[in-house]
């Protein structure tokens, strides 16, 4: 069919400066990363949510190229790689709690929205910390698969 829309590839002016946000990127065309205050409670990124919605419902004409945005702890860290987006927004959202839109409504027991979607994929409490490196343990394991080491040669 024909496209939807023509996916925006800079961050709208509408979504900078929101009241209650952070900075806004752009992880992909039509993907907007948001900065968003940490979340605490359910009800509270509820709340957050509407306020979003009620800054942006009756911005349809400067949204129409953003198909998505992603409330984030760190948009930069988002928008810096595809990994780093497919990772943070669909590790961290659980879809029956983190998934609102701009201008939602239900029609015939249907849930839509009229603008975005918006995907809440900051790090919530019950998550685990994320993985770091441990640069000891990596000059450790460098060592094995170095000249000389047990491991040389089993990985290309």
């Amino acid at each position: 069919g024909e496209p939807q829309r023509q996916l925006c590839t800079e961050v709208p002016n509408v979504l900078q400066g929101l009241k209650g946000f952070g900075k806004a990127t752009l992880a992909m065309p039509g993907v907007i990363a948001l900065g968003a205050p940490a979340f605490t409670l359910q009800a509270k990124a509820a709340a957050e949510a509407a306020i979003l919605d009620q800054q942006l419902e009756h911005k349809a004409d400067e949204l129409k190229g953003v198909a998505m945005i992603v409330l984030c702890d760190d948009p930069d860290f988002v928008s810096a790689k595809l990994n780093n987006y497919l990772w943070v927004t669909y590790t961290r959202c659980n879809p029956s709690h983190d998934i609102y839109g701009i201008n939602p409504f239900t029609a015939h027991k249907h849930w839509g929205c009229e603008g975005p979607l918006v995907i809440d994929a900051r790090i919530k409490p019950h998550h685990a910390p994320p993985v770091e490196k441990d640069p000891a343990v990596e000059k450790r394991i460098d060592a094995i698969f170095a000249k000389g080491g047990s491991l040389h040669g089993v990985l290309k």
